[in-house]
């Protein structure tokens, strides 16, 4: 396996994905709630977050750094090289494994969604992981389905997050907004939490 050099994470830090990183609130006529990355003129949109400017305290980051789980470094490497690979964020790939399992690699809903980034069998099968609870596979996988989801999606990183949850029929099905279903209307801003974080802690002087 080909290990990234330990630059690698500072330039998925300043790829385009942190440019996106102002999140928008829009209200659609049905009353469904879509937070998205991309500002667009043609909707009323508010502005909810902005990466960028928020103000961060050093104590904050430290808070921040406590909760994140300590089994993370174990994967470090094995997130690094999916997020090279299928050109992602690092930080997104832990915000995702942290919000689906929490660093457990033997992780099993109950709809059947295992692993890290807890996929589900029919996905698994159609990204051809064998082994839903080997590490490397799994997050493979999962970065694999995040990158085609933010393709289908237009680079919208909400509502691929909500696809990732809901599937994408769902997001479709509502218009391409976010669906009204309480884990996905909870899952979305979880991940989007996580990351900003994650970046700002990447973005802390050593």
């Amino acid at each position: 396996m080909k290990v990234p050099a330990l630059v690698l994470c500072s330039i998925l830090v300043s790829s385009a994905f942190c440019a996106q990183a102002d999140i928008f609130r829009v209200v659609s006529a049905d009353g469904s709630i879509t937070l998205t990355n991309i500002q667009r003129t043609d909707r009323k949109q508010v502005r909810v977050a902005r990466e960028r400017t928020l103000p961060v305290k050093a104590s904050s980051l430290a808070a921040a750094s406590r909760k994140r789980p300590a089994t993370a470094p174990r994967y470090a490497l094995i997130v690094a090289q999916a997020a090279f690979d299928y050109d992602l964020p690092a930080e997104l790939l832990h915000a995702v494994i942290q919000t689906e399992s929490n660093y457990d690699p033997a992780a099993l809903s109950p709809k059947g969604a295992a692993g890290l980034m807890q996929l589900m069998p029919g996905t698994a099968r159609d990204l051809g992981v064998h082994d839903v609870f080997d590490p490397t596979a799994n997050v493979r996988g999962g970065a694999r389905y995040l990158k085609r989801l933010m393709r289908q999606f237009d680079n919208d990183l909400s509502l691929a997050l909500a696809a990732y949850n809901a599937g994408p029929g769902a997001v479709l099905a509502y218009g391409s907004a976010i669906p009204p279903y309480p884990e996905t209307q909870r899952y979305v801003p979880s991940v989007l939490g996580h990351y900003q974080r994650l970046q700002a802690d990447a973005k802390r002087p050593r």
